[in-house]
């Protein structure tokens, strides 16, 4: 059978693409160009557009902004290429102070948990839910906090609650200062958790978002909940960086 020649403009072309996503962040080089990464339902897409700093991608490419990216993938260059880009959709509420820490953390924490193809349309979805619901819930640091711990799960990173995590003892009620996991009482050296903080590590692998937003814990609750998850995530994933800075509840943690 004789070779199919495929015109060079069809393979120019198949190097295109366009993909619709979320920036979920965003960085200057000196040069003035701009490197985003989005989560798009495809999975993480990490991108470059050229002299971005002194064009209208400036304005559209920017954190947490829903975007549709005609991408450009050069031979040989990992590192795709933004030609143009449109906004599709952004969230005001994301802006005010109270609000954008929160939509920062989750953002950081998905960057770090989901690589390209991994987990696609779920995570995107569960992302985009989160912000939306950061924008706009009257109680933003509850909604970042379920998402957190949802998206963890959907990455397949759940703490161990049913054995001590040393002895493998049933029924820890302890925190682990260094893992995040749960401790027996003889292997512990913290006070156990309250039984509303307990139920939470225990139930929300399983229990929906929504089950989870209609049952919020109290101040000292979200507390140990943030310590839990900034230590299981430093030990089984990676540092997320700016908890520590958003987050007065980690402070001496």
């Amino acid at each position: 059978m004789p070779a199919v020649r495929v015109p060079v403009g069809a393979r120019v072309r198949s190097r295109t693409a366009n993909r619709s996503g979320i920036v979920l962040r965003r960085h200057v080089t000196p040069a003035g160009d701009i490197i985003v990464t989005l989560l798009t339902p495809q999975g993480k897409l990490k991108l470059i557009a050229r002299g971005g700093v002194r064009g209208p991608l400036s304005s559209v490419l920017s954190l947490f902004h829903h975007v549709l990216v005609q991408v450009y993938q050069t031979p040989g260059n990992d590192l795709a290429t933004a030609k143009q880009a449109s906004l599709e959709g952004a969230l005001a509420g994301l802006a005010v102070p109270e609000r954008y820490p929160y939509a920062h953390l989750l953002s950081e924490l998905a960057d770090l948990l989901f690589q390209e193809g991994e987990f696609s349309e779920v995570a995107f979805d569960l992302y985009a839910g989160g912000l939306r619901g950061v924008s706009r819930h009257e109680d933003p640091e509850w909604v970042c906090l379920v998402m957190s711990y949802k998206l963890l799960a959907l990455a397949g990173f759940v703490p161990q609650t049913a054995a001590c995590a040393v002895c493998a003892a049933p029924h820890p009620e302890h925190p682990d200062p260094n893992s995040g996991q749960l401790l027996c009482r003889p292997c512990a050296g913290l006070p156990a958790f309250g039984e509303d903080v307990l139920g939470f590590l225990r139930h929300f692998p399983r229990h929906s978002v929504r089950t989870l937003m209609e049952e919020p814990l109290g101040a000292a609750g979200r507390a140990e909940l943030w310590r839990a998850l900034e230590r299981f995530v430093a030990v089984q994933v990676g540092r997320v960086q700016s908890w520590r800075v958003n987050l007065p509840q980690l402070a001496g943690a």
